[in-house]
């Protein structure tokens, strides 16, 4: 039986079919059964063909068909045309000029692959072990951002109950960061890895080439080797430290980073005003235009964006585009509503969020599939949404008589509800035009108020804190459309009649106007995750890419 199975695993098969072989064609280096030598020799009927018994065959190199002269190969190269010659064509149009032998040539770069081959096989493993560097630094730095945790909870044990936002913040950022920093070290190992696949791939097929026989598979490699010889570095990135400072009765102070926060022991009626976090870097004296962006969506009033160079964007029909910095589209999304979706978000998972007003819902894309998340009371109709850092969901939604209200869910549970002051008053104008509503760091609640042409700031208790609604000067009514918060606390406000963007602080102070980067109606508005502000332009559909902070 083992002999039985080794002769099997020995038998040479015709390469025309599945015969055993009989006989070889030395001039083409294929092995034929007795049925396919006609097949064989009739198919390349322009050709010599020396076909022997296969025990007397000939291993040779396969030399290409000369294309102006029947029964001839070409053996030689004519460097002065580049091309592949036979005998007839030296004697003729290619007499005079300077050739090669085709079998030097081809020994020549038989040694050229074995040589890089060898080289390349060289280098992966230093590229594994850069990849265990960069798991090594992954696994520190996790325990790094988990001690952290560890000290920011500790810490919080030793402050009085009103500094909860703090220590909310506080967690909020170093998961931040960490997200951050991680990605990184994973985007690092990623290419490292990509790039030991590719060398194994290709070390494989300079294998099999330096197996081959034919000219054509030998002559048309193609040199790899410059680009292995640049192994990915890991980045140096800097850990941070979770800094505490404690003066008896007087002030609490906690830094992470570049962020600080402090507090005045004082009542909690005021804490809202005692409570900063700072940041030091620097407003641009002038914003940069990134990048210009055709999305070739009409009406393009809602951007919503995912990471640091894509973005979802929406306009008046149904389809919600993905799209990145330069403009290739990555995905559709044809939402569920009747008309168009009222906004659209991401949530921390990066999954697209988008209101539906007419069918009273709220809906999330996993998957390629459309769920309802949210579903509003009858008599309601959802127009802005967001997601907070806590996972809820904030919704402004709407009568149809226009009364208007900003609602808090945890999953379908109602948790807040925002639409009247101390005194009984409506917050929110009535009107027929849905508003946009963010989250800021310290907890604020922030809403576009378009039917008051103002933005409404109210704490997490619902209390207002300010209003802002001041136009650029010698300019048209301020028209506030969607708004967005950054890492900083600023917020910012596309403002579509006067073709520009306002970035104010925490307390309702403008910081600067953006108005030089050709913001013609500018209504959609995002922020990536390296604080770049992406805009989109509702008559355009553009979408402008911008910078304003250091």
């Amino acid at each position: 039986m083992a002999t039985s199975t080794t002769q099997a695993q020995e038998l040479i098969t015709c390469d025309l079919c599945v015969k055993p072989v009989q006989q070889f064609c030395n001039s083409c280096q294929v092995s034929l059964c007795e049925d396919c030598i006609n097949k064989h020799v009739n198919s390349l009927k322009s050709m010599k063909h020396d076909i022997v018994p296969f025990t007397k065959r000939t291993v040779q190199l396969v030399f290409p068909q000369c294309t102006s002269h029947s029964h001839q190969r070409c053996e030689a190269h004519c460097q002065q045309c580049d091309v592949p010659v036979c005998i007839k064509c030296l004697t003729g149009q290619h007499k005079g000029h300077m050739s090669e032998d085709m079998a030097d040539i081809i020994t020549k770069m038989r040694e050229k692959i074995k040589r890089e081959t060898e080289e390349i096989e060289g280098i992966i493993p230093n590229n594994r072990e850069k990849d265990t560097d960069a798991e090594n630094e992954i696994s520190c730095s996790t325990a790094h951002f988990v001690q952290l945790e560890i000290q920011a909870k500790n810490q919080r044990k030793q402050w009085h109950l009103e500094v909860d936002t703090i220590f909310n913040k506080i967690e909020s950022l170093i998961l931040s960061i960490r997200d951050q920093h991680i990605t990184t070290l994973k985007s690092c190992q990623s290419k490292i890895r990509r790039q030991n696949s590719s060398m194994i791939q290709t070390v494989k097929e300079n294998k099999e080439i330096l197996k081959s026989n034919k000219v054509s598979d030998v002559n048309n490699y193609k040199s790899k080797l410059k680009e292995y010889e640049n192994i990915p570095q890991i980045p140096d990135l800097s850990l941070p430290s979770l800094q505490t400072n404690t003066v008896q009765g007087r002030e609490l102070s906690i830094e992470l980073g570049e962020y600080k926060a402090t507090l005045t022991q004082t009542s909690l009626s005021s804490l809202t005003d005692e409570v900063s976090f700072l940041y030091v870097k620097k407003l641009l004296e002038e914003a940069k235009l990134i990048a210009n962006i055709p999305t070739n969506v009409k009406k393009l009033n809602k951007v919503a964006c995912v990471g640091s160079d894509k973005a979802w964007v929406s306009g008046r029909d149904k389809r919600i585009t993905h799209v990145d910095i330069h403009g290739a589209v990555q995905d559709i999304v044809t939402s569920t509503c009747k008309d168009f979706p009222n906004d659209i978000t991401v949530n921390r998972q990066k999954e697209l969020i988008y209101s539906d007003g007419p069918n009273r819902t709220v809906n999330i894309v996993r998957d390629g599939k459309t769920e309802t998340l949210v579903t509003i009371p009858r008599g309601w109709y959802p127009r802005g949404v967001c997601c907070t850092r806590t996972g809820d969901i904030l919704v402004s939604i709407c009568t149809t008589d226009h009364k208007n209200k900003i609602v808090q869910y945890q999953g379908q549970r109602v948790t807040q509800e925002i639409d009247k002051d101390e005194q009984g008053d409506p917050i929110y104008q009535r009107g027929e035009y849905g508003m946009f509503v963010v989250e800021n760091n310290n907890g604020d609640i922030v809403v576009s108020d378009i039917n008051a042409k103002a933005v409404v700031v109210v704490d997490r208790t619902g209390k207002v804190r300010f209003r802002y609604n001041k136009p650029p000067g010698g300019k048209k009514s301020f028209c506030p459309c969607q708004i967005v918060t950054d890492s900083m606390g600023h917020i910012i406000v596309a403002d579509e009649f006067n073709d520009c963007l306002h970035i104010i602080d925490q307390n309702g102070q403008l910081l600067r106007c953006v108005d030089n980067c050709g913001l013609e109606r500018p209504t959609g508005l995002s922020v990536d995750s390296e604080g770049r502000l992406w805009v989109g332009l509702i008559n355009s559909g553009k979408m402008k890419v911008i910078q304003f902070v250091k």
